[in-house]
């Protein structure tokens, strides 16, 4: 079927009613919803409503919290302190340069994450040394990951081949 000014103007009533395209092609039959996005489109009638989306929530400040009367200052009693408790050793800054300084914990995103020891043993670690750029191992490491690919020599190709038959 064709725009005939009645189904235009049919078609501008129910859009300007919010109607959907589906819902608009359903009313007017013999179109398809593509049929009317296409037309509105040609018509210039895009200026409506945005469609019908779940309301969210607006975004609420916090409450301020109510503010009590000022009381009387209190005296904080220092705690009791136990007898002669062994003093904690400080943390160990971590060692960059030396291979096997960093844990799980201390692993960053440039650091060196060859692994080092059993990693069922507590001793073991991560190089942890500055990593190569684009790698995750240090030149040290990447050389022995990323071994150069080998030419293939078409004589041992052959050889290897004439093997099975023999």
């Amino acid at each position: 079927m064709g725009w005939t000014d009645e189904r235009v103007a049919n078609l501008k009533k129910l859009w300007l009613d919010g109607l959907s395209a589906s819902q608009i092609a359903k009313q007017l039959g013999g179109v398809t919803r593509n049929a009317v996005i296409g037309k509105v489109h040609r018509l210039g009638l895009s200026g409506r409503a945005a469609p019908s989306q779940p309301s969210r929530p607006a975004f609420r400040a916090a409450r301020p919290r109510p503010t009590q009367a000022p009381s009387a200052p209190r005296r904080i009693e220092p705690a009791p302190r136990a007898a002669a408790a062994p003093a904690q050793p400080a943390p160990r800054p971590a060692v960059l340069d030396l291979p096997g300084t960093a844990t799980v914990l201390t692993l960053g995103s440039h650091m060196c994450k060859w692994p080092i020891g059993d990693p069922s043993s507590n001793e073991f670690s991560f190089c942890g040394r500055r990593s190569d750029e684009g790698h995750p191992y240090c030149v040290e490491h990447s050389r022995v990951a990323y071994q150069p690919a080998t030419k293939k020599n078409g004589s041992s190709e052959l050889a290897r081949s004439l093997r099975r038959y023999i």
